[in-house]
């Protein structure tokens, strides 16, 4: 399957997911809460979900997603027109935490130079 057309879909579960999680009502899912990226399988068969938490117990999100899978994938089966609707595994992002925590570091180090001078 062409490269370009995975990309695609990706792109689409990812924006159709960053509309119907919120909407979610499991007590367990923040509303506040970030799909970053989305990698499907070639044969379209799985999806890896990539989210950003920022206050909430990570673990607990996870557990929360992952039982409301089922559900989001019917509803995506609905909104996209593909022939198998990948079945939906989510992970924590925790790529604008570390960026957050090195910008937090090099503002320190900045702090600290201009101190000594």
């Amino acid at each position: 399957m062409s490269g370009h057309r995975i990309e695609r879909i990706n792109e689409q579960i990812k924006k159709e997911l960053a509309v119907l999680v919120p909407q979610l009502k499991d007590p367990r899912i923040p509303h506040f809460l970030s799909v970053t990226e989305v990698k499907t399988s070639a044969d379209l068969k799985t999806a890896r979900v990539y989210v950003s938490i920022m206050d909430s117990n990570e673990s607990d999100v996870i557990k929360g997603l992952n039982s409301s899978a089922g559900h989001l994938r019917s509803l995506l089966a609905s909104n996209l027109k593909l022939r198998y609707t990948p079945m939906l595994d989510f992970h924590v992002d925790n790529s604008i935490k570390y960026g957050m925590e090195i910008d937090r570091k090099l503002s320190e180090l900045r702090l600290d130079k201009d101190n000594e001078q």
